[in-house]
């Protein structure tokens, strides 16, 4: 995990973020105890009530569960959810911007699909 926080989004959500790269990069998988909110104010250095908004937010979307006097754990089909979210965020945030400017630029579905495979490989368009 790092501990090096942008300035673009607030910090409780960094977290959050980090913990669900964890879930979904498989160092956190499903059944397993999550770190505690005293662990991460702990590893973070910062306030416990910035700690307790991200870990909540994940609590309320069913990401982690928490088991009174035991600790906080990774929920069945968390990393399922996660990914499904993620998807929908690339749609949001990447490809609907992209179909669009292709429209502008006359590029055919093929053609995008040909500058996909380039850039996987590295090559320069």
């Amino acid at each position: 995990m790092s501990t090096q926080f942008r300035s673009d989004k607030p910090i409780f959500v960094q977290v959050r973020e980090q913990i669900e790269d964890q879930i979904v990069n498989n160092q956190l998988k499903e059944g397993e105890q999550a770190p505690s909110t005293n662990q991460l104010v702990q590893f973070y250095k910062i306030n416990h009530a910035t700690i307790s908004k991200g870990v909540t937010q994940l609590v309320d979307e069913g990401i982690l569960y928490k088991k009174r006097g035991v600790g906080m754990f990774v929920a069945e089909g968390a990393k399922q959810k996660l990914v499904q979210k993620r998807k929908q965020a690339f749609m949001n945030d990447y490809v609907i911007g992209l179909v669009q400017e292709a429209e502008k630029l006359l590029i055919t579905e093929d053609e995008i699909i040909d500058l996909i495979k380039k850039a996987r490989k590295g090559d320069k368009a």
